[in-house]
């Protein structure tokens, strides 16, 4: 039974491994994609930037744009 728990656990962690190295591919990847688009004079920050509203819900991005147009406008900025 110890054995066959050991064999699991090494498996697991086998696996494990594989997926961190797969991972650290698609950061690189990832990288290679914004120094690309850096390349041909888009600015990263902003892709970052579209890239987090395009993940939020339509419902959650309208309003995180409302507060931070009060914030703004409370603060004299625009």
């Amino acid at each position: 039974m110890a054995e066959t728990a050991d064999d699991r656990l090494r498996l697991l962690i086998e696996r494990i491994e594989r997926l961190e190295e797969e991972k650290k591919g698609i950061g690189d990847d990832i990288k290679d994609v914004y120094s690309e688009g850096k390349a041909v004079g888009y600015d990263t920050k902003i892709m970052r930037q579209i890239i987090r509203l395009r993940k939020m819900k339509p419902d959650d991005r309208r309003e995180m744009e409302a507060i931070l147009e009060l914030y703004k406008t409370a603060l004299g900025i625009e």
